[in-house]
């Protein structure tokens, strides 16, 4: 199967061992991984209400992605974006909207695809100590994913502890997070305080902007748990820094 990775711009910029992992993981399972050249999947234009700018940075990535079997994206934000948002943003633009929608349908989330699509739990190296998952809006409304990750993570062997209220946001929420720092800052508060109760000693998310941002609370909190992207534990490459260590 010939795969595209979606790298993400977050990803791109702050944590390409995330991405490494994943096409680790995929070529585990057999996939044929490619990184065509790409931008911005047009999300922050489009939650800022700018469908026309979310529009030219969308189509290139469109384009991209064509001819590809699947697309696979290591963030629920991003592989929401393409696959649920390109369609409705493209729909009144005839030129585009079947090619939205083509590659929409072929485009899903890490943990989705190996689960759902692939079916290749096995692909995961072993995960030692107990951890914690947290839980995207993004990968949870957008992508539906819940049971994925965790499905990975016991068939990686790790112990899993739930935090309490896991559909709670981090506060990230792209732009809201700058657009609103107090109300962002009380809700990160929350969430790892709850994330710290558990008692893990390591935080994965799928997403890396709640991965920034709970990392970020957490260090000033002076919390003690490691926090990393769930694509560099199942592929057993813990070589980078754990997230805000170095910052």
């Amino acid at each position: 199967m010939k795969v595209a990775l979606l790298v993400t711009c977050l990803i791109d910029a702050y944590r390409p061992s995330a991405a490494r992992a994943t096409v680790r993981l995929l070529e585990r399972a057999g996939c044929q991984v490619a990184v065509p050249v790409q931008a911005c999947c047009g999300q922050p234009a489009f939650n800022a209400g700018d469908r026309e700018a979310a529009k030219a940075v969308a189509r290139p990535m469109i384009a991209a992605f064509e001819g590809f079997d699947a697309v696979v994206a290591p963030s629920g934000s991003c592989a929401g974006m393409a696959a649920r948002h390109w369609p409705d943003l493209f729909a009144d633009d005839p030129a585009w909207a079947e090619r939205a929608r083509a590659v929409a349908a072929r485009t899903h989330e890490l943990t989705a695809f190996l689960v759902d699509v692939l079916k290749r739990p096995d692909v995961v190296s072993p995960v030692a100590g107990p951890v914690a998952y947290h839980d995207s809006c993004s990968s949870l409304r957008d992508c539906a994913v819940f049971a994925q990750p965790r499905a990975l993570l016991a068939a990686a062997g790790a112990q899993v502890s739930e935090v309490a209220d896991p559909q709670a946001c981090c506060g990230f929420g792209g732009l809201f997070c700058v657009k609103h720092p107090d109300v962002s800052g009380a809700i990160a508060g929350k969430k790892t305080a709850a994330l710290a109760a558990t008692g893990a000693e390591v935080v994965l998310a799928g997403d890396l902007g709640c991965l920034l941002n709970i990392a970020g609370k957490a260090r000033r909190e002076g919390r003690a748990f490691e926090v990393r992207h769930i694509a560099e534990a199942l592929a057993g490459d813990l070589s980078a820094p754990p997230i805000g260590a170095d910052r």
